[in-house]
């Protein structure tokens, strides 16, 4: 395994990810290694600038026990549902920080699998909360961007210490 977990403060999380054109080994090999972080951390989803790589790459285990995954290249959200959820969510690389989020209780996903093909699906609860947050990434905005200033104001210590975790791992 070649990739490591970044955390809030590193570059690549704040930046938009770039589309993959082609689907090649160094593309197989990172959605490998995304597949072994993810089972390592035992998370819910990742995406590639979580492990310092600006691709528009997302691995999500909603049944994170069972270990099935949905890897989407170049996923988008083609349409959202009006009715909102609020659900705690945390982040990988914000680690233990969790506050609520509203978002979307229903989504349209649109991506193509590591073997080419172009899928399309509905995802409502834990999916729906996963892929928003996981795209999201691609686009350099972490859930701690979608909350009230004054609640993040509330977690700028524990911000700070996670900017320092940051720093010493590079």
């Amino acid at each position: 395994m070649n990739h490591n977990l970044v955390y809030y403060g590193n570059k690549t999380l704040s930046s938009v990810a770039e589309r993959v054109e082609n689907i090649d080994d160094s593309i197989i090999s990172l959605i490998k290694d995304m597949c072994d972080v993810l089972t390592k951390v035992g998370g819910l989803g990742l995406a590639a600038p979580q492990v310092d790589e600006g691709k528009r790459i997302v691995v999500a285990a909603p049944d994170n026990e069972k270990g099935a995954k949905i890897i989407l290249i170049n996923p988008e959200i083609k349409k959202f549902s009006d009715s909102l959820e609020e659900m705690e969510e945390g982040c990988l690389s914000v680690p233990d920080i969790f506050t609520e989020v509203k978002r979307p209780a229903e989504i349209i996903v649109k991506g193509v699998t590591p073997e080419g093909k172009e899928i399309e699906f509905e995802a409502s609860g834990l999916t729906a909360r996963i892929f928003q947050h996981e795209i999201d990434h691609l686009n350099g905005i972490l859930f701690i961007d979608r909350i009230e200033k004054y609640i993040r104001e509330e977690f700028r210590s524990d911000l700070k210490r996670i900017k320092k975790l940051s720093r010493k791992k590079h």
